[in-house]
């Protein structure tokens, strides 16, 4: 006889590999961004004090938090969690308060000088509020109308307020992060077969009518075309990731990262990985990322109750989701979309909302159940 009892131990390895991902993060950062630190703002290490101060300081205390208080508490805080994401969203579009920072999308928000990113919040506070929703006592996904299309509507306000800043990149992320916990919450597939036509439908919709999103699309097929205005970024990508080969140039030897490669402390990170530390490194935080992603994965197979196990696999696919995004995009598997690699790219908001959710997986460890015969 198979009898199911509960544990209370913390996952300290998964502790540890979070902690690699994040120091080894914080080494590359500080490596990538010199050069444009010192351009943009007369300081070479602006971004990796920026990254401590907002991004490690506050993120430490949020997974300390998140880590002590029982995740079981958050089903009550997750009607609120939702209503709060859906105000930071509607905030950006607020004059005075919202702001673009030239970028062109209104992703930000600025109150007494400090700025960070609702979207952010928006993922974690998005699993939160799905897990809870799919999980009520009355709630049955199976049922179109019952549970699944409402948890779909629910779901899409948020994405629908992301689309008009418009940032494709978290977009397509929260859509990943809302298909994926409807399929661990066991919805029916071709419900979920819908929903995703007309994901995909939307994502065409939203090409067609942006051209520098067509731009970016053909760029993805066809690099070699205009290596110097629309194919640039993705050029020296790959010429960075080349330049590195096996073993790298060196850390803190990169030439890409000397204004020739955008965005090299965010989103083309990687490839400065990849020609600082070479293929063997680059290789070695994939792996790192599907350690994570199985162990992650095994701990809400093994979570005490359903709300544990929709809030781990939320939080993984987001993770694994975006890091996707990224690399695929470096390396030529996908389209360029701006998304940040998450707990590398600077982004002090990214960093201590992903502590955070880091820090409920951890406390949900605690709780785990685990199998013994009788």
């Amino acid at each position: 006889m198979i009898h199911h009892e509960e544990t209370k131990k913390t996952d300290y390895v998964l502790i540890s590999y979070f902690a690699i991902l994040l120091i080894f993060g914080l080494i590359m950062l500080t490596s990538a961004s010199t050069a444009v630190g010192h351009e943009r703002f007369g300081d070479a290490n602006f971004f990796i004090k920026r990254q401590i101060l907002y991004g490690v300081i506050p993120g430490l205390f949020l997974f300390l938090f998140f880590a002590k208080l029982s995740y079981k508490k958050l089903k009550i805080l997750a009607p609120f969690v939702y209503i709060f994401i859906i105000l930071m969203l509607l905030g950006v579009f607020i004059p005075g308060l919202g702001s673009s920072f030239s970028t062109g999308a209104n992703s930000w928000i600025v109150i007494a000088g400090i700025s960070f990113q609702p979207a952010e919040f928006a993922k974690l506070g998005l699993i939160i509020f799905m897990a809870w929703y799919l999980t009520k006592d009355d709630a049955n996904v199976k049922s179109f109308r019952k549970t699944f299309l409402p948890a779909v509507l629910l779901g899409l306000i948020p994405i629908g307020l992301v689309v008009l800043q418009p940032d494709i990149g978290t977009v397509s992320i929260l859509f990943m992060i809302l298909l994926g916990i409807l399929f661990v919450a066991g919805s029916k597939i071709s419900h979920l077969s819908l929903i995703t036509a007309l994901g995909v439908a939307g994502l065409i919709v939203m090409i067609l009518i942006a051209p520098y999103r067509a731009a970016r699309l053909t760029t993805f097929l066809h690099p070699e075309l205009d290596p110097q205005g629309i194919g640039y970024h993705i050029n020296q990508a790959y010429l960075a990731i080349g330049s590195g080969g096996l073993f790298g140039l060196g850390l803190g030897h990169s030439r890409q990262k000397f204004q020739y490669l955008p965005e090299v402390h965010a989103d083309s990170i990687y490839a400065i990985i990849a020609e600082e530390a070479g293929f063997f490194f680059a290789v070695g935080l994939i792996i790192l990322l599907i350690m994570i992603c199985g162990r992650s994965l095994k701990l809400a197979a093994r979570a005490p109750d359903d709300f544990a196990k929709l809030l781990v696999a939320g939080i993984i696919i987001w993770f694994i989701s975006q890091s996707f995004l990224n690399i695929g995009a470096m390396v030529g598997l996908l389209p360029l979309t701006g998304v940040p690699l998450p707990f590398i790219s600077h982004g002090g908001t990214a960093l201590m909302t992903s502590m955070a959710a880091v820090g409920i997986i951890i406390n949900i460890s605690k709780y785990k159940t685990r199998l013994r015969n009788k």
